[in-house]
């Protein structure tokens, strides 16, 4: 999984395995968790405006199965 792509950082919070899987984003003082399963969505969003919103989105789907290994390996799943 990249860690960060056109400035997003993407991470996991290492207390959240017994969540489904989801990824942290950061850019500047902005910051969201989006969830991968069922569909790709968010969870929260604190401060990215709509148009960092459907490019943070793109991103996820399109490195999807990347971050979804990257979970379970950070996991140990």
């Amino acid at each position: 999984m990249p860690r960060a792509i056109e400035g997003y950082r993407f991470s996991f919070w290492s207390n959240e395995s017994h969540e489904p899987i989801h990824v942290h984003v950061e850019k500047g003082e902005a910051e969201a968790k989006v969830w991968l399963e069922t569909e790709i969505r968010f969870a929260w969003n604190a401060g990215f405006k709509q148009p960092q919103i459907r490019r943070i989105l793109q991103l996820v789907e399109d490195n999807q199965y990347a971050i979804q290994e990257a979970w379970k390996t950070h996991f140990r799943f």
